[in-house]
C-alpha cells in the first residue's frame, strides 16, 4: 500500500505530515501580480482552500500584490529619519512635534521592533496586530499605552498605502481597550478661592493663572513677562500665548496655530500676577514661573509644594474644629490640567459661547470644545423643549393679526 509523502502539493494546496502523523495544509498562490504567496498552515484542508479562494479574490481586486521585500524595520527607519528631518509631515501636512517622535521611538524600541521589525511590511495582517493588541492588554498595559504603541504603525502604513507599497492598512479598526484617563474634575469657584488661599504667596500666581487663564502646562512653563500685558488699549489686559515648552527642544510653538492666542486677565488674576512680579523682581524675557529667571519650573516640584500646602491646610482646619474633616470640608488636591477644565467650566457658567471658549483655550477645532465640554453648555437635550417653548411663548402677537379658519 502506498504511503502518503511527507510533503506535497496539488491544485494550489501544500501539505506536510508531521512525525506523529498529523497533516497540515496551506494555500499557495503564484502569479505575476502577486508573486509567490504562502498562506498560514491549517489543520483542515478546507480552511487552506478557503485561504486560497480569498487570496485569489484579493489578487483580482488588486488588494494583494507582489511583495516589495521591505521589512517593517526598513519602513520605520525611513519614516523616522524623514519625520525628524521634517521631510515627512504628519496628516495635517505639518512637521511632527519632537515630543510625538520621542513617543514613537520609545514605543517602537520597547514593544514593536521585537514583535514585527523583521516581518515584511506587506505581510503583516490586521489579525496579527489585533493579536498583538490583545497580548498587551492581557499583560496589563492600559488602553492609552496600547494606542500609543500602535501610533507609529498607523503613520507608517498611512504613508505606505499612499505610495502603493501596501494594498491594505492593517492598523484600521483595531479593537483597543478604552483608556481610563485622568478624571475630568471641575472645581467650583468657591473651591478655587479656597485652594488658592491655602497656598504660600510664592505659589499662588501659578495656580491662579492655571485656574483663571486655562493655560496648558507647557504654556505655563514657557510663559515670560513680555507676554503678560496688564494694559492694552486694543485688546485689554491679557496673556499673549505664543510659546510652549518641551523638555528636550525647549521653547517651541504651541500644539496648533490656534494655540497662539490672547487670554484675558481677570482682576483676581491680575492681582496675583502683579504681586508675584513685585516679589520676584523679574521682567521682560524672564520666565514668569521659572525656577530661575532663565530656567523653567519643574512640574513635579510645583505640584509637590501645592500638595504639601493643601495637606497642611486640611490638618490645621481639622485641629481647629477638633475633629476629622468631612469630605465636603476637605480641600481636594487638583492638577494643573484639571485647572484648565475648571477654567472652561467657569467660562461656560459666565455665559461664554462655544466659539469664544474654543479661542481662549486654544483648541485647534471647535469640535474639540464641544466634545469635551458640550455637556456643560446650556441648551442640552433635556432643556431643548423648555427653551424653545419659552422662546415661542415670548413672541409678541399683533393686535390686528388675521385669524384664518381652516
Amino acid at each position: 500500500m502506498a504511503t502518503r509523502p511527507k510533503r506535497g502539493s496539488r491544485n494550489g494546496i501544500e501539505w506536510r505530515t508531521a512525525n506523529d502523523g498529523r497533516v497540515s495544509y496551506r494555500a499557495v498562490l503564484n502569479t505575476k501580480a502577486t508573486g509567490k504567496w504562502n498562506g498560514p498552515w491549517r489543520t483542515a484542508q478546507a480552511e487552506a482552500k478557503a485561504d486560497r479562494v480569498k487570496a485569489q479574490g484579493e489578487a483580482a481586486a488588486g488588494v494583494r500584490r507582489k511583495s516589495s521585500g521591505e521589512t517593517l524595520r526598513d519602513a520605520w527607519e525611513t519614516f523616522y529619519a524623514g519625520a525628524k528631518a521634517g521631510t515627512i509631515p504628519d496628516r495635517t501636512r505639518k512637521p511632527y512635534a519632537e515630543s510625538t517622535l520621542r513617543g514613537y521611538e520609545r514605543c517602537w524600541r520597547l514593544r514593536v521592533d521585537a514583535e514585527f521589525g523583521a516581518h515584511k511590511l506587506d505581510a503583516i495582517r490586521h489579525e496579527d496586530l489585533q493579536a498583538f493588541v490583545d497580548r498587551m492588554s492581557a499583560a496589563g498595559l492600559s488602553g492609552g499605552t496600547i494606542d500609543n504603541t500602535i501610533d507609529p504603525l498607523r503613520s507608517i502604513y498611512r504613508r505606505a498605502l499612499k505610495r502603493g507599497t501596501v494594498a491594505v492598512n492593517p492598523t484600521l479598526d483595531l479593537d483597543i481597550p478604552k483608556s481610563v484617563g485622568e478624571p475630568m474634575r471641575f472645581a467650583s469657584r468657591e473651591e478655587v478661592a479656597a485652594l488658592l488661599a491655602a497656598l504660600p504667596d510664592g505659589e499662588r500666581a501659578f495656580w491662579a493663572t492655571a485656574f483663571y487663564g486655562g493655560l496648558r502646562r507647557g504654556e505655563l512653563r514657557a510663559l515670560k513677562w513680555s507676554s503678560v500685558k496688564f494694559s492694552d488699549a486694543q485688546h485689554g489686559p491679557h496673556i499673549h500665548v505664543t510659546q510652549s515648552w518641551d523638555d528636550v527642544g525647549g521653547d517651541k510653538a504651541p500644539k496648533s496655530a490656534s494655540g497662539v492666542r490672547r487670554v484675558p486677565i481677570v482682576p483676581m488674576l491680575a492681582a496675583a500676577l502683579k504681586a508675584h512680579k513685585l516679589a520676584t523682581g523679574r521682567d521682560g524675557s524672564d520666565f514668569v514661573f521659572g525656577r530661575t529667571a532663565t530656567e523653567p519650573f519643574t512640574s513635579s516640584t510645583v505640584r509637590s509644594r501645592a500638595l504639601r500646602a493643601w495637606k497642611r491646610a486640611n490638618e490645621e482646619r481639622a485641629e481647629e474644629l477638633g475633629r476629622k474633616l468631612r469630605d465636603d470640608e476637605r480641600l481636594e488636591p487638583i492638577t494643573a490640567h484639571q485647572c484648565r477644565h475648571t477654567c472652561a467650566s467657569m467660562l461656560i457658567a459666565a455665559g461664554c459661547n462655544a466659539k469664544a471658549l474654543s479661542v481662549v483655550l486654544g483648541h485647534a477645532d471647535i469640535a474639540i470644545t464641544f466634545n469635551r465640554y458640550g455637556h456643560m453648555m446650556p441648551g442640552g437635550e433635556a432643556e431643548v423643549g423648555r427653551l424653545l417653548g419659552a422662546y415661542l411663548a415670548s413672541a409678541p402677537v399683533a393686535a390686528d393679526a388675521e385669524v384664518v379658519a381652516l
